[in-house]
């Protein structure tokens, strides 16, 4: 499965502007995010469709894969990653 090219990540254009600017995460290149110098969000293209690895918290080892081909599948995925961006921000925020 081969990193989303140029063509996959304008089909994810919409998803990707509601990651910028929803997500703490920094961009290094388009459509590559990190979480504090780490690695944290990529997509990938096949035949089977478009799909988001979504490392989930700091320090993880594993990505979960996310299937993003559909408007629903991207909505399902962006609702769990501002979840865990929320949730982060709070843990954060305890004393």
């Amino acid at each position: 499965m081969k990193h989303a090219g140029d063509a996959a990540l304008a089909e994810l254009a919409p998803l990707l502007a509601a990651i910028r600017a929803a997500v703490p995460l920094t961009e290094k290149k388009p459509g590559v995010f990190y979480r504090s110098g780490e690695a944290a969000l990529h997509f990938h293209e096949d035949p089977d469709g478009l799909f988001a690895d979504w490392r989930t918290a700091r320090g993880e080892k594993d990505f979960v894969r996310f299937r993003v081909s559909t408007a629903a599948e991207r909505a399902t995925f962006l609702k769990a990653l501002k979840g865990e961006a929320r949730k982060g921000e709070a843990q954060k925020a305890r004393p």
